[in-house]
């Protein structure tokens, strides 16, 4: 008798173990739509794709994601508003575009702050970087990881530029973001506020003469086409997030929420060891598809970036001082 009770009662622990992992896996079945700005052979393509991919295997094949690239959506401040109003699920784009929504934002465009890619990994994965991204929530977004635009460096179809001098006069479009333009303004540009989805054009009509922005994003948008001469000067390391509706979000279960968050990490992983790999190689690619490549001095970077204190200093007196504070905090202790 007592031998059948425990037969039960081992019955009884596995069926109650096989039904928790079944309401595990019970995922509802959804349609994600993830936009992004870059071609869909770009590095940031090519992560959505393995996002999409491993939220495909942690729902079980429930739910697909898919991609519109090359802005299709609209622009990432468009794409953001859809987010909040609901009308879209999913996104990444630069933290630059946060500003008019979370002004401190603004701290991670400030010029010359990080040495090098561990530098702003562990500050961007710390809590800093999770801090900056809770307070998006009470704006109607969920930021869930930061990927990696990289390094921002110029280019311009005039002439080369070894110094600050070379900017004077350049039309050079910059994102909608004070900080650029008071940062490229110090430079001795022209600075022009320009939604990335109209560069190509601009850059093409000889509207503006340059921009900035990674070498991978260069590849794969084609500048090279329309721009002679580059310049590695990286003033800025530039991030991306990747950003979800709150109130998509809110209705997702916790398991289904957690599936998203284990496959944005992933694909965090993925894209920063792609995005890597890929700037080596698109230096390299750009020179044999006839761009003029030009290696800036440091003692010429080094005059750049003392120009950028009034920027940094202007940022902190608008209301910025706490979390300038804050990174330069965080930035000393990755350091150590």
């Amino acid at each position: 008798m007592k031998k059948f009770f425990i037969k039960a009662a081992v019955v009884a622990m596995a069926v109650a173990g096989a039904a928790s992992v079944v309401h595990a896996a019970d995922y509802s079945t959804r349609i994600v739509r993830f936009g992004y700005g870059l071609n869909e052979d770009s590095n940031q393509g090519r992560a959505v794709r393995y996002f999409a991919d491993e939220v495909g295997k942690r729902t079980g094949g429930k739910w697909k994601v898919k991609g519109f690239g090359a802005a299709a959506l609209g622009s990432d401040p468009q794409m953001q508003n859809a987010l909040i109003g609901g009308a879209q699920e999913m996104m990444v784009g630069s933290t630059a575009t946060l500003v008019g929504i979370v002004g401190d934002f603004g701290v991670y465009d400030l010029p010359f702050i990080f040495s090098n890619e561990k530098e702003a990994d562990a500050v961007l994965d710390g809590p800093f970087g999770q801090k900056l991204m809770d307070r998006l929530q009470e704006k109607g977004l969920v930021g869930l990881v930061y990927w990696e635009n990289g390094f921002r460096d110029l280019t311009n179809s005039k002439h080369p530029i070894t110094k600050m001098e070379d900017m004077q006069g350049i039309k050079l479009r910059v994102m909608q973001n004070p900080v650029y333009i008071d940062m490229f303004k110090g430079f001795g540009a022209n600075a022009v506020p320009l939604a990335f989805s109209e560069l190509f054009a601009a850059l093409e009509t000889k509207t503006v003469d340059g921009q900035e922005n990674p070498v991978t994003t260069i590849e794969s948008s084609k500048f090279y086409e329309v721009q002679k001469y580059l310049s590695l000067t990286h003033h800025v390391y530039s991030p991306w997030i990747v950003l979800a509706s709150k109130k998509w979000w809110d209705g997702l279960s916790a398991d289904e929420k957690k599936a998203v968050q284990g496959a944005a990490i992933a694909s965090r992983d993925f894209e920063r060891k792609d995005s890597r790999e890929a700037s080596a190689k698109a230096i390299q690619d750009l020179k044999q598809k006839g761009m003029q490549v030009t290696t800036v001095s440091p003692a010429e970077l080094e005059r750049m970036r003392k120009t950028t204190t009034a920027a940094v200093d202007k940022f902190s007196a608008d209301g910025h001082a706490q979390v300038v504070k804050d990174l330069q905090a965080a930035l000393a202790a990755a350091k150590k």
